[in-house]
């Protein structure tokens, strides 16, 4: 049976783009804390004004679109380790996956010009495209309690 929206498409513009010494997907660690290094975001000098109030030390969000990606995959091991079952891609953090949308954690650490964020550990390629920034949410309060 056919989807309601099988044939419907949707236009996300870049905003910006990731620089990164990380420069080919085998180079890059598979989450940031795995020794993914610091780069740099340079968004797109019209959007300035959506900039506004981000600082240094700011939890953002970066929506990615993971060019390099095999969009035909719907099946992994999941981090590539071929001792773990094979695992649907909405089951893992695959790259490689129908829309291949990145969601990376990041700090501001620094501004290096008005749309140039400087951000600590990144496991996004160089030249990666950023689809959106979303400040990083907060937990609710209950969250925060031991469990009893």
């Amino acid at each position: 049976m056919a989807s309601a929206h099988e044939h419907e498409h949707y236009a996300v513009r870049p905003i910006g783009v990731v620089r990164s010494t990380l420069s080919a997907r085998e180079d890059a660690p598979n989450q940031a804390f795995e020794g993914a290094p610091e780069a740099v975001l340079e968004i797109d000098p019209a959007l300035t004004d959506a900039l506004h109030r981000i600082r240094v030390g700011d939890a953002l969000i970066v929506l990615t679109w993971l060019h390099l990606a095999d969009r035909d995959v719907l099946q992994t091991h999941p981090t590539g380790d071929t001792s773990r079952p094979i695992t649907g891609v909405f089951r893992t953090r695959s790259s490689d996956r129908p829309n291949p949308i990145g969601v990376h954690r990041v700090t501001v650490t620094a501004f290096e010009g008005p749309t140039t964020l400087r951000v600590d550990a990144l496991e996004a390629i160089d030249g990666t495209p950023i689809v959106d920034l979303k400040i990083g949410l907060r937990e609710p309060p209950e969250a925060q309690q031991p469990h009893r």
